[in-house]
């Protein structure tokens, strides 16, 4: 049941979250793995997006075995100068953050949506979060691999899920995931970093 694993390692990194702990690395890349399986879901249209991101949760998961806090990730990279470098940790940690906000987005729509169609969800959710920072070809690309979306009762059953505990885990994630992401954004604000890049 990935919906309920994804669901549940993100509860715990919201308890985190919003008692202002330091957020640790490993625990942290840990549940971002678990959100890979939804990507894997959604076919062509998410291609890019799932390559992009399993590799850098992978780096942010290799990373956790010498750097124990998001906190000492950024700081190390703002350090060494390299915050906005390609595959810099930083730079992963946004990554990152976006396709957690991605698949919030998606599935706020979800739930929203009647019928059986991922494409509109889909949609909104690529031009909400990924859109703005992807060039013409990629967005022509998305905008043709939408049509090879799965349906919602075929991810479904991807997922192993019917809609009633699907609902219950994609809230779950919403709700779980805003002060995550919320934590993730305060992180580079506060050190005039920006996460528009």
């Amino acid at each position: 049941k990935p919906l309920r694993r994804i669901a549940e390692a993100f509860e715990g990194l919201a308890e985190a979250a919003g008692s202002k702990q330091v957020m640790e690395v490993a625990p942290f890349s840990r549940a971002c793995s678990h959100v890979s399986v939804l990507f894997g879901c959604l076919g062509i249209a998410f291609k890019f997006a799932e390559m992009d991101y399993v590799a850098k949760v992978e780096d942010l998961c290799e990373a956790s075995k010498s750097i124990s806090t998001l906190h000492n990730l950024l700081e190390l990279d703002i350090q060494q100068d390299r915050v906005r470098q390609g595959g810099s940790h930083s730079r992963n940690l946004l990554r990152v953050k976006r396709g957690l906000d991605m698949v919030k987005v998606l599935f706020e729509q979800i739930l929203l949506t009647d019928g059986n169609s991922l494409r509109d969800p889909a949609s909104k959710a690529y031009a909400k979060v990924f859109a703005p920072h992807h060039g013409w070809a990629i967005r022509k690309a998305v905008a043709a691999g939408m049509y090879a979306l799965p349906t919602k009762s075929q991810l479904l059953k991807k997922l192993n899920e019917d809609e009633a505990s699907a609902k219950i885990q994609m809230q779950t994630y919403i709700t779980a995931s805003g002060p995550v992401i919320l934590y993730i954004e305060d992180l580079f604000n506060s050190r005039q970093l920006g996460t528009d890049w």
